[in-house]
């Protein structure tokens, strides 16, 4: 029931509940709930704004109780307007914007001029002051030096990627950090002051920070896998040793939007926030927005008078200040930090892939997961060049909690479809109340308090749950609010508008229902979120006393516990799926049940629908190993054992070795040599724990007198083969020959002194090749690199790799791609290569280009690493293709194999009942032929349960198959061959002609009689669809006679003819029949496992074509007892 349940659950899951306060399901309702959320910050923002300039008369927890109040539209722009346009900024640096088709000054902020050292003199000068002013040319302020680097960094498309630029102050000659981006009417430049000793002043400075986040992200990937608590703990510290703040958090946001610190790493003398949950409000939605287009923020000192930006009187709106690092923070954020003691902070946004409901675009977006927010006790700042190490740092460890993650949701998913496995063998065991009175039951499912089964007017409850009374009355509120829709979930019972919520207390307050049918329901609940809540420290109990109107920790963390009162933790989207998938599981169940009072019985319809569905994915399947065999790219395969059992055309063709001879070989002691036995080796080991390894070098073997002591290179992806139960049962290894270019690249590698004549000779074996020095500059740009970007050597050359080469010129896909280039190139610098990296970029004419990255280090003759080399490996459209067949392959076998374990189970309930009606009517009184009829459906039954245990073959395969030893009467075996194809015989109209003779059929002999019922009806219902149709016929021919071999044992050698006229089999039959590597056909598939289980009889098969006629011919020799061997004698 599992296995088709599940399928049929994936096929219905676009049926969505009818929920109340429910959970987030696509990205309109995700919209809504953010648009509803803006409105409550808004009305917060108005309500600090009325209470005055410092305050104090701000009552936070009433604000938060009365937020759910309709303000007007105007409110909402006026908040926004302040938080994106609030015309001022932090003092501690100065603001700039200009034209940026003319440089003039459009908007600067008040201190600007005494920063830059430009305040009119008071002594009359006899050279000519700057003056900055509406209009001024911003490259008049700056030495001229730094006005060329300015600007140049005007004309990059991606300007970010040259943040941060040195520049000096014409007249004080102080330097800054200038931060640039664009906006709406122009560009704005922050200007940062930079203390002269700063070593980030110089391009060694900047690497240095660069390097620093290196070896910070090296930590983190450093960690063992599964365990997000330890991530989270890690950066924490890592970020707190960085930077230095007296306090490191890591803040994550709910489904519900509230949020929750979850790691802190902090001064031993300050209070901890551990386990602190929030309200949405304290992080609103627009400062959220804001952290995904400006993903690093620090507030110096929030008691600092803000300096107001003057600008020019045509701009139409204030200037857009979203994504200056120096936009000052709101009045009410600063009350908050003043009042919890922390006068600086630095947040920064932890970014992580979106849902599939999420997808915009053709393309997940992406999804504010979290902070990772650092607080000091005192005014602080840390230079940008800092900043923007930690921003890598943040992007690297939202790459590895998003794999954490989704670790986490696959074990989650495994853990549900688990349950709901043994969920469904219960109600097919049991009746459906079995999955709340036996373990595990529907509480394992999800999270919850407690759950109950309502069913046919009983209850089952189980922890803690609604009276009887309480449910039936649940039950009738469902039904009559709620009556068309398949189920409901709310986190407060009392908001979802049930009228007797109130009774029920504190103990359910969130419930999730699931309609089975008109008057069949399961439940979920839970009590209050505050049961929920643990207190951050032992010092902090809920019942301390603190002022509640002041925004601070312990009042918003009680204004949270205000707002949720009467509420249940919410229901997350992972759980709701897993109930609506039990719900859509058990419906046909419970239909079935109440039908027949029996178990789950299939529709034959649709049995064939599934059947029909199989044949088309056999089809695909079959279609696919054509093309695997004929891809051009090397392609193999080994099993558990490390055996090859599968070679390819390309790959035979490259070592010389033939797909016959390969079979069987060790992929690591007979084909790859010394050098790469230790790499595949572990590949092989990786593959089978699950783990892919990607774009790996191995170097093998090849065979044959032409080929004799060459060596072949293939870089390969190695890939796990899994079994329809997803075990993995081998590994597949999809190559590209690399042979020519690795010859080359070698022999580059290990020249000394001029090698330009090779790096840019256009030889085409000669890989794209690119240096740096040991700062990340270029050094060389070779002609396959200029052919393979279209950017000219000229054009590189003294250009940043990491921002100005792979980052302006040629763009890169998302940042977590400029984070993973930067660390592959410190890495190589540090001595740590890299190899086969995947890298993408957009070329100059924007064709996007896919390569695989190999990063070398560089060193001089006296062994000193003094920079790097870049090797770009161009991926073949053959490799491609024969990567995208491989997994349209793996994708297809595992359908057909889910179906085909659908089938295996689901044959079991009508099997069950055919087996339970045979017991009735043995029972009763029966005519001799009746008998006789019931002995041939218990040998079919009988066989019929040894196929189903066949679903895993390969003890066919490999000889471990077991055979059972019973005795019998050939009779009994002929009868019940003889009734499996008889509806056969009638539908094509063909007679069924038996030459027996009668002694044979009351030998009474010792086997496996189920298994040799198989073989037998199989070639005989081959031979049936073979003969002519209408008016054919087929014979069996059975002939036996008593032997005594050399031991002693008395054995009957049996021989079975299964005739007929015509041409007989198909040539693809036959081949299949006696070719075990492969087969076409799912009969050829059948035969062959016939002639298999015959040989482990000791037994053969011949398949016989005469002039007019074909036949099978069956030689079985079965042990007899010695009371029968004394009869016949």
């Amino acid at each position: 029931m599992g296995s088709v349940s599940r399928a049929t659950a994936a096929k219905k899951l676009t049926q969505s509940a009818s929920t109340s306060n429910v959970r987030n399901t696509n990205p309109s309702e995700s919209m809504s709930k953010a648009i509803a959320q803006y409105t409550v910050d808004a009305r917060l923002h108005a309500v600090f704004e009325q209470s005055g300039e410092s305050g104090k008369s701000f009552d936070y927890s009433q604000s938060i109780k009365t937020t759910t109040h309709s303000i007007p539209e105007h409110q909402i722009s006026t908040y926004l307007s302040k938080i994106q346009r609030g015309g001022h900024i932090q003092p501690f640096g100065c603001v700039i914007a200009i034209d940026e088709s003319t440089f003039r000054v459009i908007a600067y902020s008040e201190n600007a001029r005494d920063m830059l050292g430009i305040t009119p003199h008071t002594v009359p000068s006899l050279e000519k002051p700057e003056i900055l002013t509406i209009g001024t040319d911003v490259r008049t302020l700056f030495k001229s030096s730094s006005a060329v680097l300015l600007e140049k960094a005007f004309g990059a498309r991606e300007i970010s990627l040259l943040n941060p630029v040195w520049v000096y102050s014409k007249n004080s000659g102080k330097p800054f950090y200038a931060i640039l981006h664009r906006i709406d009417v122009g560009m704005v430049i922050d200007l940062e002051p930079a203390r002269t000793e700063d070593p980030a002043l110089s391009i060694a400075g900047a690497v240095q920070s660069q390097k620093l986040a290196v070896r910070a992200i090296s930590h983190l990937q450093s960690l063992p896998g599964g365990d997000i608590k330890l991530l989270c703990d890690t950066v924490v510290e890592i970020v707190r040793e960085l930077t230095g703040y007296d306090r490191v958090m890591v803040y994550k946001f709910h489904e519900d939007e509230h949020g929750e610190v979850v790691a802190e790493s902090k001064r031993p003398d300050l209070e901890p926030y551990i386990g602190l949950h929030y309200p949405a409000t304290d992080i609103p939605q627009a400062s959220r927005f804001l952290f995904k287009q400006n993903r690093v923020r620090m507030i110096v000192d929030c008691h600092a008078t803000p300096v107001r930006v003057i600008q020019d009187e045509q701009l139409k709106r204030p200037l857009c200040l979203v994504g200056s690092t120096l936009r000052a923070p709101h009045g009410c954020h600063s009350q908050y930090m003043a009042n919890m003691g922390s006068i600086a902070s630095l947040a920064m946004a932890v970014i992580i892939n979106g849902s599939d409901d999420e997808v915009v675009g053709g393309r997940n977006s992406m999804r504010l997961w979290g902070l990772v927010v650092c607080h000091h006790t005192s005014s602080r700042s840390i230079p940008f060049p800092l900043r923007y190490a930690c921003e890598f740092l943040m992007q690297a460890f939202g790459l590895q909690l998003n794999m954490e993650l989704q670790l986490a949701s696959q074990m989650l998913e495994k853990h549900v479809l688990r349950t709901q496995t043994l969920l469904c063998d219960m109600i097919l065991r049991d009746s459906p109340t079995g999955i709340v009175t036996q373990s595990p039951s529907i509480m394992d499912l999800v999270k919850c308090d407690g759950a109950a089964l309502y069913y046919q007017g009983k209850y089952y409850p189980l922890g803690v749950t609604p009276t009887e009374a309480q449910i039936k009355d649940i039950v009738d509120w469902l039904l009559t609010f709620h009556g068309d829709s398949t189920g409901l979930s709310t986190d407060s019972l009392a908001d979802a508008g049930y009228p007797g919520a109130a009774s029920l207390g504190d103990a359910v307050c969130g419930m999730a229902v699931a309609y089975i049918s008109k008057r069949d329901f399961l439940f979920w609940f839970r009590s209050h979120t505050a049961k929920e809540i643990k207190w951050g420290g032992a010092k902090h109990h809920p019942e301390d006393k603190d002022d509640g109107q002041r925004m601070h920790p312990r009042s918003s963390f009680k204004a949270f516990l205000e707002v949720v009162k009467s509420r249940s933790l919410p229901w997350e989207n992972a759980e709701m799926d897993a109930i609506h998938s039990l719900q859509l599981i058990l419906r046909d169940s419970f239909k079935d049940a109440e039908i027949t009072n029996s178990k789950a019985v299939i529709h034959a319809q649709y049995r064939d629908l599934e059947l029909q569905g199989m044949d088309e994915l056999s089809s695909v399947a079959r279609e696919m190993v054509r093309l695997i065999e004929t891809a051009t790219a090397p392609i193999f395969a080994v099993g558990i054992d490390g055996r090859i059992n599968g070679w390819n055309g390309k790959v035979a063709e490259l070592t010389g070795l033939s797909v016959e001879e390969a079979m069987g070989k060790s992929l690591v002691h007979d084909l790859v040599y010394k050098e790469s036995e230790e790499t595949v080796d572990k590949l092989l080991s990786h593959a089978l724990r699950g783990e892919e390894d990607k774009n790996i070098e191995i170097k093998l073997r090849t065979f044959g007198s032409e080929k004799e002591n060459k060596a072949v290179y293939v870089i390969v992806n190695a890939c796990s083969s899994k079994d329809y139960t997803n075990n993995i049962v081998g590994v597949c290894f999809v190559g590209q020959d690399v042979t020519g270019q690795k010859l080359v690249m070698d022999k580059f590698i290990n020249i000394q002194g001029d090698y330009r004549s090779i790096v840019h000779s256009p030889n085409p074996l000669i890989p794209p090749i690119f240096a740096s020095d040991e700062y990340t500059c270029c050094t060389e740009w070779n002609t396959a690199m200029e052919k393979l970007t279209g950017w000219s050597r000229e054009d590189i050359i003294g250009k940043m790799l990491v921002g100005e080469v792979f980052g302006s010129c040629c763009q890169l896909k998302g940042t977590d791609a400029m984070t993973k280039f930067m660390i592959v190139l410190h890495s190589a610098i540090g001595g740590r290569e890299t190899d086969q990296m995947p890298f993408a970029f957009l070329d100059q004419n924007g064709k996007y280009v896919q390569a695989l990255l190999t990063v070398n280090k560089r060193a001089n003759l006296d062994g000193h690493i003094v920079g790097a080399f870049g090797f770009m490996q161009i991926a073949s459209p053959e490799l491609q293709q024969a990567l995208k067949l491989q997994r349209q392959q793996e994708k297809t076998r595992f359908a057909s194999m889910k179906e085909l374990a659908y089938l295996c189970q689901e044959i079991k309930n009508p099997w069950s009942g055919i087996r339970f009606t045979n017991s009735l009517l043995e029972a009763t009184e029966l005519t001799e032929d009746q008998k006789l009829f019931l002995e041939t459906c218990a040998a079919c039954e009988k066989q019929m349960q040894k196929i189903l245990g066949d679903i895993h073959s390969e003890s066919i395969e490999d000889g471990s198959f077991e055979l059972e030893r019973a005795e019998f009467l050939l009779e009994s075996v002929i009868n019940a061959v003889v009734s499996q194809v008889m509806i056969l015989l009638r539908e094509r109209d063909v007679q069924l002609i038996r030459d027996i003779p009668e002694e044979i059929k009351s030998l009474v002999v010792y086997g496996d009689q189920a298994r040799i019922q198989q073989v037998l009806a199989n070639f005989l219902l081959n031979m049936v669809h073979c003969a002519p149709s209408p008016g054919g016929w087929v014979e069996i021919h059975v002939r036996a006679r008593p032997e005594q071999i050399s031991d002693g044992v008395p054995v009957v050698h049996a021989e079975f003819r299964m005739i007929c006229p015509g041409d007989g089999l198909p040539p693809d039959l036959v081949q299949d029949m006696f070719h075990s590597s492969r087969w076409v056909t799912d009969e050829g598939l059948g035969l062959s496992m016939s002639r298999k289980i015959l040989k482990l009889m000791n037994s053969e098969v011949q398949y016989i074509r005469e002039s007019e006629r074909c036949y099978f011919l069956v030689i079985l020799e079965l042990p007899m007892p010695q009371t029968a061997w004394k009869a016949v004698d």
